[in-house]
């Protein structure tokens, strides 16, 4: 008997849930013994994340990589799209730029020879581990697509992977997304579908039930469970689209407040997941058209395009209620991109961003940006120099987290930086990074998952419980310490959802 030692999750359309799906397959295959890795041939994404080399992958890969107890790698996405305006992505391939493409360019030009990369990148993963858990994208039925599809069906054919077709039940449909799927599918693509994943369910499964059965009766494929909505799992997105659903968590009217840009071009915004869950405290998003309003700690996120947001923050009259803000005391922290916008001013001689020229920033921190083409992607280690406000505690403590930016951000002469960094990708190195304030309550820097550091989160938010007669946290009451086990936690409600037995069999782990 053939050991496929592959699983693919495919979905009806995006936001189904088959990066948490996968998530969760790669905890449970490592629980019961097998060396796991997860695959996506070809990520749209702009939460990404840096491997140990200093190469980029999408965010869901790296999650996935973290559940299975191993490093990410470039290899586990090689291709990764990352949107910088509605038509024109910047391309990386084996975490490197390689261009930037519209649509038609990237079909036209680049992925016919996309196959042998994803080939190539498969037969290494193979080789190193028992089994692959691959994630599709979109859906394997956009027929507008399919002619050079890569990353679905293709992917399953190269893999030799057989299928698992998960839909949302949470979104209405299910049953007419799942059989029109398989009805717009090749004959041989069909062949691969071998079990069905509900996900994002709601209720009393009793009421379900006949509809399943009609499901396996009419398309002879069995359902292998149905998966419970998640809420507030704190596990890193994929991407953006997650935002519709969920652009708040904790009690409204919780004592601590914490205010987030939801940016049009808004990347690597898992950065906030270090607050959600955190006793006394309400996370929320302010989408387009929503005033910031009540705000102890007010975040200005990554993104894909500095300019644009920029202009973004300036034309919805957000620049202006955001000084208002800083000038009444609140904390305002900016990330990569939103760093850069709080600065003085962004420069774009080359159009790299957005073919404008120049702009000026939020005004806030005393230093400026240069745009060009080089591009910054690093594991970094780093000591907070600041002795302003909150960071005079923190100076000399040694914090990390990665680096993934266009643009170089230079400290005006009387501007002082929030961290050294000394390490990047396992290189030692010399980089002053960020800036802060006077009161140190405005800060920026290039470090995504600086407050994954239970110190400089603890200086933080203890500062504003302080301020408001809340008791202090320690590092244990943070998320950030508990993120293992929100895998744990996951892979078991997964596990008692699906039948795992019928699974191995399906990926020839057991016997029939």
């Amino acid at each position: 008997m053939r050991t496929h030692r592959t699983i693919m999750v495919q979905g009806t359309s995006s936001n189904v849930g088959k990066s948490l799906l996968c998530t969760a397959l790669c905890r449970i295959l490592i629980q019961d013994g097998y060396r796991t890795a997860p695959f996506k041939a070809q990520n749209m994404a702009l939460n990404s994340t840096v491997t140990p080399e200093g190469g980029e992958i999408g965010r869901a890969q790296g999650v996935q990589a973290e559940a299975a107890g191993i490093a990410p790698s470039v290899l586990m996405n090689p291709i990764l799209m990352k949107p910088k305006q509605d038509s024109q992505a910047q391309i990386i391939v084996l975490g490197k730029p390689y261009a930037d493409m519209s649509a038609t360019a990237y079909r036209r030009d680049f992925l016919p020879g996309a196959v042998s990369i994803v080939k190539d990148c498969l037969d290494q993963l193979l080789a190193q581990y028992e089994v692959l858990v691959i994630e599709g994208a979109g859906s394997p039925a956009e027929i507008n697509l399919k002619d050079r599809d890569i990353v679905n069906m293709k992917t399953a054919e190269l893999a030799d992977a057989p299928v698992l077709l998960a839909a949302d039940i949470d979104r209405g449909g299910v049953f007419a997304s799942l059989i029109g799927t398989l009805e717009l599918l090749e004959p041989h693509e069909r062949q691969r579908v071998k079990g069905f994943i509900i996900n994002k369910f709601r209720g009393d499964i009793s009421l379900l039930q006949s509809g399943l059965d009609f499901l396996s009766q009419r398309t002879g494929i069995p359902v292998l469970g149905v998966v419970p909505y998640l809420h507030e799992h704190g596990i890193d997105e994929e991407d953006s689209v997650c935002l519709a659903e969920n652009y708040g968590w904790g009690e409204e009217n919780a004592a601590v407040q914490v205010a987030v840009i939801q940016l049009p071009r808004i990347s690597n915004f898992t950065d906030i997941n270090a607050f959600i869950g955190l006793s006394d405290c309400r996370v929320r998003y302010v989408r387009p058209g929503e005033p910031i309003g009540k705000a102890d700690l007010l975040i200005i996120p990554g993104t894909k395009n500095s300019m644009l947001d920029m202009l973004y923050l300036q034309e919805q009259g957000y620049a202006d209620e955001i000084r208002r803000l800083a000038e009444q005391g609140v904390f305002i922290a900016g990330i990569c991109g939103g760093f850069q916008m709080m600065g003085q001013e962004l420069l774009d001689p080359q159009g790299t961003e957005a073919g404008i020229g120049s702009l000026p920033g939020l005004g806030l921190l005393p230093v400026s940006t240069l745009f060009g083409a080089h591009k910054t992607t690093h594991q970094a280690k780093a000591e907070i120099t600041s002795d302003r406000g909150i960071w005079r505690p923190l100076q000399g403590q040694r914090v990390t987290g990665y680096e993934i930016h266009m643009g170089q951000t230079m400290l005006t002469a009387e501007g002082r930086s929030l961290t050294h960094i000394f390490s990047r990708s396992g290189e030692e190195c010399s980089v002053l990074d960020g800036a802060c304030s006077d009161s140190g309550r405005v800060f920026g820097t290039y470090l995504h998952g600086i407050f994954d550091n239970p110190e400089v989160m603890l200086g933080i938010m203890n500062q504003i419980r302080r301020s408001k007669g809340l008791p202090e946290l320690n590092s244990d009451d943070l998320p950030v310490q508990q993120r293992q086990r929100k895998y744990d936690e996951w892979a078991e409600l997964v596990r008692a959802s699906l039948d795992m037995d019928e699974l191995y069999r399906i990926m020839g782990l057991r016997e029939a």
